[in-house]
């Protein structure tokens, strides 16, 4: 489970048994875990984050797509 990136109390990464799905990036911190896809960014799940928490993680995944979608690349030799 390597770690991508890390913002604020944010961590994100990848589980590395998921190559057969399309890319996206795994985010937890505290209690809370989201997964959003890469492309579009969009969630596709999410326990235990409120709103207001969500819409920030998404401008993360946002402001770093590029990063989290060359680390994927890298990590599932796409």
């Amino acid at each position: 489970m390597p770690t991508v990136f890390r913002k604020g109390k944010y961590r994100f990464f990848f589980f590395s048994r998921e190559p057969n799905e399309p890319p996206h990036v795994h985010v937890e911190a505290g209690e809370g875990y989201a997964k959003f896809w890469l492309s579009p960014v969009a969630l596709a799940r999410s326990v235990g984050f409120k709103g207001h928490e969500l819409r920030r993680i998404e401008e993360i995944v946002q402001e770093n797509a590029e990063i989290f979608r060359r680390a994927w690349d890298e990590h599932f030799q796409r």
